[in-house]
């Protein structure tokens, strides 16, 4: 084990409580906008304090309300690469990737030599001498990447380093930021809103909302049971809440869904993925178990696929293809049937 914390921390209208252990791996923090992503690593990297609990890395305190310990961000090893990367304008490539062990002591002549050997793992030797206004925004975040790691952090910690790319450099990087985050040492946890980013980073995800740990586990399991419209929302899935009784699913908002697991009973988690659903302009034939006529809320064309809102007794997304959509003259206010087989219909405990 390396890190192993169970902090509070109240920060206006956010109440932060969460028990978290992280070892030799790489952990996505997912979560809406106030979830308290951000306050947790800062919490972890020493900016900003605990009203309760404890921080310890290594079996080391860290921070300890009850003994009243606290070690000073300076003096722990930790990396921190933040959203808008932070870079001193006023130093070199150069300098600013060997501020951390300069800052630590390091003897100018070997920061410069790590400084160097880092230029040269994320490919930017011959920007060396640059400013930070000089560069573009996936070179600079390489520049905070190595910054962060040149120290070897028992801690690394990222917020959203991807969110200032654009599209095109978003991918390039995201492929080269997952390489460094495989090969570099310690805990690793990376704050992101995205799912491509948490699947192809992380080994393992932990959702907050609200301030505590709502879902945890890989980005698979999540995906396959959302246990939050957050998490539902996220992964792209139709989910409800409700009680299951004799195959049948009532809805806390209201509606029936016909599921196939006989055996699970009382509250329950109802899932199915946008593309189970069929539309149809009457009751179509075939045996699908569950059928509700609705009305088209909107319709939002994603690559090869058109998404269709429907409002009915269970307002549901459905996804069919641009020629569906173009034979069935999809648009708002437009009457249609959505219907899906019961055995597309995932039922799990609450």
């Amino acid at each position: 084990m390396i890190l192993d914390c169970s902090i509070r921390r109240r920060l206006g209208a956010l109440d932060l409580a969460v028990d978290l252990t992280v070892g030799e791996e790489v952990v996505a923090i997912l979560g809406p906008n106030g979830a308290g992503k951000t306050t947790l690593l800062r919490v972890l990297a020493g900016l900003e304090p605990i009203d309760d609990g404890h921080v310890s890395v290594d079996g080391t305190p860290w921070d300890d309300a009850d003994d009243d310990v606290f070690v000073p961000p300076a003096q722990r090893p930790v990396g921190m690469v933040f959203q808008d990367y932070l870079l001193f304008p006023f130093m070199t490539v150069r300098e600013n990737i060997a501020f951390p062990v300069r800052s630590r002591g390091v003897k100018k002549r070997e920061a410069r030599a790590r400084a160097d050997s880092w230029l040269a793992r994320v490919d930017l030797a011959d920007r060396a001498d640059a400013k930070p206004g000089e560069l573009s925004g996936g070179q600079a975040q390489r520049v905070a990447l190595a910054r962060a790691l040149v120290s070897e952090p028992r801690l690394l910690l990222l917020d959203e380093p991807l969110a200032a790319l654009d599209a095109g450099a978003r991918i390039e990087i995201r492929r080269e930021l997952r390489r460094h985050l495989a090969e570099a040492p310690g805990a690793r946890l990376i704050v992101t809103h995205d799912a491509v980013d948490a699947s192809v980073l992380a080994d393992r995800v932990v959702v907050l909302e609200d301030g505590r740990v709502a879902q945890e586990g890989t980005m698979a399991d999540i995906a396959r049971h959302p246990r939050s419209e957050y998490v539902a929302d996220l992964v792209g899935l139709n989910f409800f809440r409700g009680t299951a009784h004799d195959g049948t699913v009532t809805l806390d908002g209201g509606g029936d869904i016909v599921v196939a697991d006989h055996n699970v009973t009382g509250a329950v988690y109802v899932a199915f993925h946008p593309r189970a659903v069929a539309l149809s302009l009457r009751a179509p034939e075939g045996s699908a178990r569950n059928r509700w006529s609705g009305a088209v809320t909107d319709v939002d064309t994603h690559a090869d696929r058109v998404r269709v809102g429907v409002h009915g007794p269970v307002p549901l997304a459905a996804e069919v293809t641009p020629e569906a959509a173009r034979e069935l003259s999809l648009s708002p206010g437009r009457q249609v049937v959505a219907s899906v087989k019961a055995t597309e219909v995932r039922v799990y405990p609450a």
